[in-house]
């Protein structure tokens, strides 16, 4: 039987936060292929930031794909939406600073899910969080996980 271009989506929902925030943290994506599943997390133990967590789930998620596919990308944070389709090309034409002349804050990440987003044909959606959606809400445990392994001193991409 022949596979649809449906089949070949990947459908990522992701999710990061810090606790407090700048603090400790950590990410939490989740990946779906046809039946396949797959979970991802990370944590970063010292001061970090929401935004840099709700960003790294994204990179991590892409970068774990082995071969360039169509990807339906799904995040409750707009920072990193509307970052990824009406900011960045613009900060980076204008040598990564913003409208009102202050340097771009987390510049190494929107650099890095940038390259992430080459390989792929990334279409981004936007989801409410904490609004029963079953993946944002499994990537939120994710992101939780990764930050509480991250304080146990046990985090590692899961």
């Amino acid at each position: 039987m022949p596979t649809s271009a449906a089949d070949d989506v990947v459908v990522i929902h992701t999710d990061g936060g810090c606790r407090p925030n700048p603090g400790p943290g950590g990410w939490g994506a989740v990946l779906r292929q046809r039946h396949h599943v797959r979970e991802l997390y990370g944590g970063e133990p010292t001061s970090t930031s929401n935004n840099r967590m709700e960003l790294t789930a994204p990179i991590m998620a892409l970068e774990a794909l082995t071969r360039p596919v169509v990807v339906h990308l799904y995040t409750d944070s707009t920072y990193v939406r509307n970052g990824i389709t009406k900011w960045v090309l613009g900060w980076q034409r204008n040598g990564w600073v913003t409208a009102s002349k202050q340097p771009v804050k987390n510049v190494d990440l929107w650099q890095r899910l940038q390259a992430a987003c080459a390989r792929h044909r990334v279409e981004w959606f936007w989801v409410k969080g904490h609004s029963g959606v079953d993946d944002n809400e499994l990537a939120d445990a994710l992101a939780t996980r990764g930050l509480r392994e991250a304080l146990d001193g046990s985090a590692v991409a899961g």
